[in-house]
């Protein structure tokens, strides 16, 4: 939700018109024009939503996408995947507690270079060790008169980083922008560059002219995002 606040001895506001296809991209537009009070649109190359955020992109104003934020929730991703997401000081984090949450039961995410990959079963075994261990851990503590959420975030210790996490991240647009061209490069962790192509097809959808310059390429057999104007 987007609060005017008006000075009583302010002029009232100008008619905005935009042809944006969304809330989003129209924010973006009138907090650029704000700044120039460009509200007649003399620049026919400019006058439209998209020739509008493609000279924001060319000229590099990214200032202006951090008016519109976006929420993506994360569902069965790894614990490896968001100790890299939170990296990105510019989103809102929050993710399942493990110290609340049993993790006896929980899921596991196996590595993308490792699935159809592990004929000796060696995964698995991790995978059942672990959760037998944390189960016993647990059994003792709560056994001795420790809370259960004490003896859950002692037992958690043993947890692996491809244990099945959840998180809910809010960013700007210009922070998403910056999210899926690191880790939607070939040389991001392979989990992560799945999730940002994903979160990269959703903002192209959501914003189609705000994310214009957002293109898809094959690079040793992995699928990359590539982004033409980037800070």
């Amino acid at each position: 939700m987007t609060k005017v606040l008006w000075n009583n001895l302010a002029e009232a506001r100008p008619e905005f018109d935009t042809d944006a296809t969304s809330d989003g991209e129209a924010l973006i537009e009138y907090a650029g024009r704000n700044c120039y009070q460009s509200w007649t649109k003399p620049n026919p190359a400019t006058a439209t939503i998209g020739g509008y955020l493609a000279n924001i992109r060319t000229q590099g104003h990214f200032s202006v996408y951090e008016h519109t934020n976006v929420t993506f929730d994360f569902q069965g991703v790894s614990r490896s995947l968001t100790h890299e997401l939170i990296r990105h000081r510019h989103f809102s984090f929050s993710e399942l507690s493990q110290r609340f949450v049993n993790m006896e039961d929980a899921s596991m995410v196996t590595p993308p270079a490792l699935v159809g990959n592990d004929p000796t079963g060696m995964l698995v075994d991790a995978r059942e060790f672990c959760r037998t261990v944390y189960a016993g851990l647990v059994e003792v503590l709560v056994g001795r008169g420790k809370p259960r959420k004490q003896a859950r975030e002692a037992a958690r210790a043993v947890m692996p980083n491809m244990t099945e996490t959840k998180i809910v991240v809010t960013g700007n647009l210009r922070a998403w922008r910056h999210f899926i061209k690191v880790r939607g490069s070939i040389h991001a962790d392979a989990e992560i560059r799945v999730a940002a192509y994903g979160v990269a097809n959703w903002l192209i959808e959501l914003f189609p002219d705000a994310m214009a310059d957002v293109e898809f390429e094959m690079q040793d057999g992995y699928q990359c995002v590539r982004i033409s104007h980037s800070e």
